[in-house]
């Protein structure tokens, strides 16, 4: 018996030791690979940047490791405009070479994308384009491009901009499930989806006017860089060219040429003036960037505030945004920057939809306090709605691209009835013992009694109130004059700044730009916050969460169909009382 017991424990204690091997094994590949994707590569004479324009971009560079560990290509405005300027700068670079794919991002962001290439144009260098499927803002950046190219079966994607908005009243009502709604503003559609069966006027009206102001700014950059007549680019998008032969594509001058991937790269070599058996020296946006060196004296704080806006920091998993706006946080952060002396001025990059009223209410307080220690300028990405708007009217500029969704001044309450279900359906029976009539206010067992809704609306009326009362303080606005442009409508940045909800038009670069007129700066550094996590914070939070690869093959496999299944999912998560744009689209 002695030797059995021997024999186990000795089988547990190898076992045990080999696991702990193999444990500091993977965390020295690790780091390895750490080390190894951060090390900044030397730039040979004659090389070519590559951007690879494929994918969902993100407005900051996370330096995900468990992306990098996961073969989960990075793809971020942050990164690719920096690459582009010291592209520019750098005599080493002779062009750049754009690999364009089925590119989804905000077309704010492609709008300032599409300046730097210009503007890297200008300097003698050149751009080729190739892909083998064109997305419209794939194409859109192409056309900044010297010459585009396409494969001889591939295809452009051009048929316009449109959409189509899921309602799921009639399909909670099958299971008993009602969501009853508090809210302000005829424009404030957020709700609709959970509760009508189809689009109102309203939101159609301003759905329809961004969808038209997006589609011809595209048409006219198009038309600029490609000098094709607008009105043909619109009957080309009419008839669907996509699903026409690739050489009309050619014959519509859209393109210079239909090739195979092997020649595309003959067609560079000849523009670098080498053999044909010769390699290109290809420089990714990572080499060019490089290792970031701390900025360590004066300089402007850029402050990347992207995502939903929440109370808290909440776990990341399936069907949930991978960034936030977390309002003790930021706040937090912001508090940092105003007592930190080397900070001049903060430029804050807002790109969000909204949120938390709560949480956006307390970041406007905090950049109210900023203000008083230095200037605050925010730049408008591809949107800053609602909750987004809220935190950034308080700034002292603003600037926003002509295609940024801003506005939507409004607020809602979103609430779920389940009596029917619970009582009906499932034969679940409640008896309620409280001491006064509303003590047991929103319990599962019991719809909403009028007294109740009343409450709700009030509460929500206030919340509204409070928002155009800041909005008014932040705009130097009378509260009247908040309303005309408030019930919850959404507007372009083109519009925005005519009912002077913006200051400025222009992207990140005018920002700062104007953040150091206002701190009365002529020669500065700029530098990103807040910090991006560290490696051993990155491994804890995989290990504690491994929910965030299923979220992305869960995107991979459900498509376009991921978005509805997110916001259902999402809606039990979310405070009762939302500042919050109806929904973003992402321009593929």
């Amino acid at each position: 018996m002695k030797d059995f017991f021997k024999n186990v424990f000795a089988t547990m204690l190898g076992v045990f030791l080999f696991g702990a091997a193999m444990t500091v094994f993977g965390f020295i590949c690790i780091i390895g690979i750490a080390a190894s994707t951060s090390a900044t590569k030397k730039i040979e004479k004659n090389s070519v940047l590559v951007l690879k324009l494929d994918g969902s971009m993100s407005e900051r560079d996370e330096n995900n490791l468990m992306d990098e560990l996961n073969g989960v290509t990075s793809l971020s405005f942050e990164s690719t405009m920096k690459a582009i300027k010291k592209a520019k700068d750098n005599d080493k670079v002779a062009g750049i070479y754009l690999e364009v794919g089925q590119l989804g991002a905000d077309l704010a962001q492609a709008e300032e994308i599409e300046k730097a290439l210009l503007d890297f144009k200008k300097s003698g260098k050149w751009i080729i384009a190739y892909g083998e499927s064109y997305s419209t803002l794939g194409y859109y950046l192409a056309s900044a491009a010297n010459k585009i190219y396409m494969n001889k079966e591939g295809m452009l994607d051009w048929a316009g901009l449109g959409g189509e908005k899921v309602y799921y009243k009639n399909l909670f009502a099958k299971f008993g499930v009602r969501y009853i709604t508090t809210k302000v503003g005829k424009y404030k559609s957020a709700v609709e989806q959970m509760t009508a069966d189809n689009i109102s006027d309203a939101d159609r009206e301003q759905t329809q006017r961004y969808l038209n102001g997006w589609w011809n700014t595209i048409l006219s950059t198009v038309a600029r860089n490609r000098q094709i007549n607008k009105d043909s680019l619109n009957a080309y998008a009419d008839r669907v060219i996509t699903l026409e032969a690739p050489e009309n594509t050619l014959k519509y001058k859209m393109i210079d040429g239909l090739v195979y991937n092997d020649q595309v790269k003959n067609i560079v070599k000849k523009q670098l003036g080498i053999d044909e058996d010769e390699d290109i020296n290809k420089v990714s946006v990572d080499d060019i960037n490089g290792d970031e060196t701390p900025v360590m004296g004066d300089h402007i704080a850029v402050y990347y505030a992207y995502g939903d806006i929440v109370d808290k920091t909440t776990p990341q998993g399936i069907f949930q945004s991978n960034h936030q706006i977390v309002g003790s946080e930021m706040c937090n952060d912001l508090e940092d920057l105003a007592k930190d002396d080397n900070v001049k001025a903060v430029v804050i990059r807002v790109n969000s939809g909204g949120g938390s009223a709560y949480a956006s209410e307390q970041i406007w307080h905090q950049i109210n306090e900023l203000k008083k220690a230095k200037p605050v300028v925010v730049s408008m990405s591809g949107a800053a709605a609602s909750g987004g708007y809220y935190l950034s009217s308080n700034a002292n500029w603003i600037v926003a691209e002509p295609t940024t969704i801003t506005g939507s001044i409004g607020i809602f309450g979103l609430f779920a009835d389940l009596s029917e279900l619970y009582t009906k359906k499932l034969g679940i029976n409640y008896a309620e013992v409280k001491t006064n009539r509303n003590a047991v206010f929103g319990a599962s067992g019991h719809p909403f009694t009028p007294e109740q809704l009343s409450m709700l609306q009030n509460h929500v009326n206030r919340g509204y109130m409070l928002f155009k009362k800041r909005v008014a303080e932040g705009r130097r606005m009378t509260v009247d004059q908040v309303e005309k442009v408030a019930q919850g409508r959404v507007w372009l940045g083109e519009d925005a700044i005519k009912l002077k909800l913006v200051d400025q038009l222009g992207g990140l670069d005018d920002a700062i730009e104007k953040a150091a007129k206002l701190a009365k700066l002529t020669d500065y550094d700029t530098a990103s916050y807040p910090a991006s996590s560290g490696i051993w914070e990155q491994l804890l939070n995989s290990y504690s969460n491994a929910d965030d690869i299923l979220d992305s093959r869960l995107q991979a496999n459900l498509g376009e169909f991921y978005e509805p299944f997110k916001l259902v999912y999402s809606i039990k998560s979310m405070d009762k009382v939302q500042a919050r744009m109806p929904y973003i689209i992402k321009i593929k």
